[in-house]
């Protein structure tokens, strides 16, 4: 490695080089004057403008299929949303704003809250700043922020890449992807794994290169400029991932193949991948938008509808994660002054039980329209005692199989009590990551500690395989580790009994599973343990 090369998180493996093309920068914060002659004809202007982006963006999505094709929708979904544009038109007819800056204002308001529900709600941030900018632009009459036209492969280098560049991007052109931003679990990683395209992210001083060729390694995390003159070298292409749908290793030991969704949408696209079932179905989109509780009867509604794709297959509902740090309404927490460490997840329920209690008699009715074999777990277990309390509560709303997610430390530590009190525990590595290193998964700074090749993370998780062994009961992954085909090969042999994760990522994994036996995989997790640093053993990957 040369002395000028930059390091980050390696995010999708593969070594590549080539011209690079930098992805521009969004146009920023539009002008807040002149003031409008008229503004009802200033406001009116906004809607077109926020369509035109939408058929965009939907017209694009016509292009590819699956968990691409449902990021674009979704984005285009956003683009449309009237709450947006009602937003974005009342601040032109009350304040005078330009439309421009109406919609950068309005937008902004919408970032925020998702910002503090914290989690995989503050990764959709991102989609928002994306819509927003397309909206400006039109407004503006600039050409759209994204990707450029590539006239031939290249390596692409950015700040941060929004879902929807990412989902359309052309694997016979992206040589590699390299960001100054995001992290292991950002959309950008999880569908660069999936294209087998070269990554890297939260490659800090990115920017301040003017490299106009970079050699890129997707398995250490390794970026160097080398002679824009010398030849173009391309990944290895990665064939089509070849799967029978079953999740088993070689020599048949079963490791299932689930999906992670938060939406309608997402099971349509987990069930169209081949997952085998659901292991994280986030609930927290029945509450968003919320003012008050959302009744018994909608609730049902909105999760039978997720449910629906999976009739006579395994889901898992988590229960809602909310709480300080995710505020809700109707929920009308106290002030915290360090609300990731407060009153959330599953301490919600303790001092609002019937809150819990209504929405596990939701789930039950879903489960019963839906025909899915529904399972439950609670977020943000600390102590077997609490583990306890849930299943009890489960058990008396007639649901079967209740679980806990272990995203604390002391869970893990706590393993084989809290598998004496519940039926499964589910691993949510995203933020147990974040809990053991003192690391902020949102944060780019501090990536690297949030890498889940980390030793320190895949010991905690050896001890909650072990207690699942000596219990016999399963213990999954729902963190997007669980998305990175080696790191799967890993799990696998940790003792992890099923993995979880974007619908992108299915079948990459259930071909990695399926390609390897049970002692290889007990030997790259011996390996993976003991190494002195994530990417000796993630250079492998």
């Amino acid at each position: 490695m040369s002395d000028s090369a930059l390091t980050g998180v390696p995010v999708s493996p593969g070594r590549a080089s080539g011209p690079v093309v930098r992805v521009a920068e969004p146009i920023g914060e539009p002008a807040g004057t002149p003031e409008p002659r008229d503004r009802a004809a200033e406001a009116a202007r906004i809607g077109p403008a926020a369509t035109a982006v939408a058929a965009r963006l939907e017209a694009q999505a016509g292009l590819v299929e699956g968990e691409a094709a449902t990021i674009l929708l979704t984005t285009a979904a956003m683009a449309g949303d009237p709450a947006l544009v009602g937003k974005a038109e009342e601040l032109v007819n009350t304040r005078g704003l330009p439309a421009a800056k109406a919609v950068y204002d309005a937008a902004a308001g919408f970032a925020e809250a998702l910002a503090a529900a914290g989690g995989y709600l503050a990764e959709r941030v991102r989609d928002v700043q994306d819509v927003r900018d397309r909206i400006v632009a039109e407004l503006l009459g600039l050409a759209p922020p994204g990707v450029p036209e590539l006239a031939g492969p290249s390596v692409l280098v950015a700040r941060d890449l929004a879902p929807a560049d990412t989902a359309g991007l052309d694997p016979a052109k992206v040589l590699a992807l390299v960001t100054e931003e995001g992290g292991p679990t950002s959309h950008t990683a999880i569908l660069a794994r999936a294209l087998g395209i070269p990554a890297v992210v939260a490659v800090r001083g990115l920017l301040a290169s003017d490299a106009e060729a970079l050699l890129v390694d997707g398995g250490n995390g390794t970026v160097e400029p080398v002679d824009p003159a010398a030849p173009v070298l391309a990944a290895a292409g990665r064939a089509a991932a070849e799967w029978d749908g079953v999740g088993q290793t070689a020599d048949g030991h079963r490791v299932k193949v689930l999906a992670n969704v938060g939406s309608p949408a997402d099971a349509r696209a987990a069930a169209d991948a081949g997952a085998e079932g659901v292991g994280l179905f986030r609930t927290e989109f029945c509450f968003l938008d919320a003012a008050t509780e959302p009744s018994v009867e909608n609730q049902r509604a909105a999760y039978a509808a997720v449910l629906e794709p999976f009739r006579g297959k395994p889901v898992v509902v988590r229960t809602l994660d909310a709480g300080a740090d995710k505020p809700l309404a109707f929920l009308a927490p106290d002030p915290e002054p360090n609300p990731a460490l407060g009153v959330r997840g599953l301490r919600v329920a303790f001092d609002r039980p019937d809150v819990l209690d209504r929405q596990l008699a939701a789930i039950a009715g879903a489960a019963a329209d839906s025909g899915a074999e529904v399972s439950v777990m609670a977020p943000m277990v600390a102590t077997a005692a609490e583990a306890a309390w849930f299943a009890e509560r489960v058990r008396g709303a007639g649901i079967a199989r209740a679980g806990v997610m272990i995203e604390i430390p002391a869970a893990a530590l706590s393993a084989r009590e809290i598998l004496a009190e519940v039926d499964f525990v589910s691993v949510g590595t995203n933020d147990l990551a974040q809990y053991t290193f003192a690391a902020d998964r949102q944060l780019g700074a501090v990536a690297k500690l949030n890498d889940p090749w980390q030793p320190a993370l895949l010991r905690l998780l050896a001890l909650i395989g072990e207690a699942a062994a000596e219990t016999g009961k399963p213990a999954g992954v729902c963190g997007e580790a669980a998305a990175d085909p080696a790191l799967a090969v890993v799990l696998a042999g940790l003792g992890v009994s099923s993995l979880s994760m974007n619908a992108a990522a299915v079948r990459a994994v259930g071909a990695a599973l399926a390609a390897t036996t049970l002692q290889a995989a007990r030997d790259a997790a011996a390996q993976a343990l003991n190494p002195s640093t994530p990417a000796a053993t993630a250079s492998g990957r």
